[in-house]
């Protein structure tokens, strides 16, 4: 069994502020949404303030909204993230959110019980927008194992 969890970053630069009439649906799923994550399979923790999400805390600027959580493993963050509730909301991502070129998602891994900062994920995205994928910052197309393991995880390049 490893000894490291997968750490994600997932960044969304918001069309318009949090409390406009447009984010309104968005902000109205978040609670349903957090749950959902909470209660997966392989979930460990997620950023959040005491009102029970991140939405409040604005470190790569006021427009963009940061999630930071930590999982067992990649196939459970990957379960969660496109074969949950969470990937109806994934399909309205533009509705709410700026398009980007760049990398707004970042995968690495952690000694347990390790808990990101918010500077630490900001320094793996940016890591990964300037090298590429690494063992250190990388993504669900090009994933890398745990620095205890050997093998890929299934499905990377």
């Amino acid at each position: 069994m490893s000894q490291y969890e997968l750490a994600q970053l997932n960044i969304a630069i918001m069309k318009e502020p949090f409390e406009s009439v447009r984010m309104a649906d968005f902000v109205a799923n978040l609670d349903r949404i957090n749950a959902l994550a909470d209660a997966s399979d392989g979930f460990v923790w997620r950023l959040q303030t005491d009102e029970g999400d991140a939405t409040a805390l604005r470190p790569m600027g006021q427009d963009t909204l940061v999630n930071i959580s930590i999982w067992k493993d990649a196939a459970s963050l990957s379960a969660f993230v496109y074969r949950s509730g969470h990937m109806e909301i994934m399909r309205r991502r533009r509705e709410w959110f700026e398009p980007s070129a760049r990398a707004q998602v970042v995968l690495w891994w952690v000694p347990k019980g390790h808990r990101p900062s918010e500077a630490e994920a900001a320094d793996r995205l940016d890591l990964l927008r300037k090298q590429g994928p690494t063992p250190q910052a990388f993504t669900f197309q090009q994933a890398f194992p745990a620095p205890d393991t050997s093998s890929r995880h299934p499905g990377s390049r």
